[in-house]
């Protein structure tokens, strides 16, 4: 992969991004898994250097280059600025990152990225380390990670739609974002709508009067709502349900990716009337696909409500 786009093939793959404790290791390992039996020839590329303990073995590894328990031995710092400057550092050197890149040529590349949200939100280090590989002719999309049990509280909610939303702004990758653990959300309690209602983002006006009930949060129903025309006025965010267990969700996921990044339309994607039409339906395939997850989630509900009624 050459500087620039003239007489370099393309490249494509995932920047895998979201807070600490989201899933971005165990989706990176979980996704390659699944590319590998469709036949994708898939590379794990380590971002993080502050993941010592990796669950295999990746094609690429920061910590070749530099690692957080160094930068902040060695100058005095802590979690969060060692991991700006490992950042700073690796775009620096840039040129090292593009010599390993290359041999992975051929390869549909998971980037494992940090979980540090100000990276993504403010801070122009790792934003400049994606403009640089899309230079490289990489064609990426962000998955964001956002851990499903924040479904479950309002004004978590509220929350995790401004980080998203100012992600998306900053990043400046076509953008998928995910619910992650969807198969543990139902030990966080219920929901108060819909799981559509949340990955779909609608009418939010219904989320801040619920969280009016609250009368914590009574008081702030004022800047809740202005926070809440910010996210509708964008019009940008929305959810892909995910568990890294069902092939299904695997699925969905995967051709939201695809369609985000072009790989369905690649040179290197066959084009099969099922390829093309699945990247093309889009929104109706994913509408029913959370039906299918909501589906799921209820019946497992329902479920835990006979085990309490048998057990009484």
């Amino acid at each position: 992969m050459s500087e620039g786009s003239g007489g370099s093939s393309l490249a494509f793959g995932q920047v895998v991004i979201g807070p600490p404790g989201s899933g971005k290791t165990t989706y990176c390992q979980a996704m390659g898994a699944f590319l590998r039996r469709l036949g994708r020839s898939v590379a794990v590329v380590n971002l993080d250097p502050a993941n010592e303990a990796l669950p295999e073995p990746c094609a690429l590894d920061i910590a070749e280059l530099v690692t957080l328990a160094d930068v902040m031995a060695s100058l005095a710092l802590g979690p969060n600025g060692g991991l700006i400057y490992c950042m700073e550092y690796l775009e620096a050197n840039a040129d090292w990152l593009r010599d390993r890149l290359r041999a992975l040529r051929g390869h549909y590349v998971l980037f494992d990225c940090p979980g540090q949200v100000e990276l993504y939100t403010h801070h122009q280090a790792l934003k400049n380390v994606f403009a640089q590989l899309a230079k490289w002719n990489f064609r990426l999309a962000a998955v964001h990670l956002v851990d499903s049990h924040y479904c479950t509280d309002p004004g978590k909610f509220i929350s995790v739609l401004c980080t998203s939303l100012s992600t998306m702004l900053h990043v400046e990758l076509p953008h998928v974002n995910v619910l992650s653990k969807m198969d543990l959300i139902e030990q966080y309690g219920k929901l108060a709508f819909n799981l559509d209602y949340y990955t779909e983002v609608l009418d939010l006006s219904y989320l801040v009067d619920h969280l009016a009930s609250d009368p914590f949060f009574r008081n702030f129903r004022r800047l809740n709502k202005k926070l809440v025309e910010v996210i509708e006025d964008y019009s940008l965010v929305s959810f892909v349900p995910l568990n890294v267990q069902d092939k299904q969700s695997m699925r969905q996921v995967m051709q939201a990716v695809d369609k985000a990044n072009g790989y369905s339309f690649g040179d290197q994607e066959h084009r099969s009337l099922e390829a093309l039409m699945s990247a093309a339906v889009g929104a109706d395939f994913h509408f029913s696909s959370t039906l299918a997850v909501q589906e799921k989630y209820v019946q497992s509900q329902d479920k835990a409500v006979e085990e309490e009624v048998m057990d009484l």
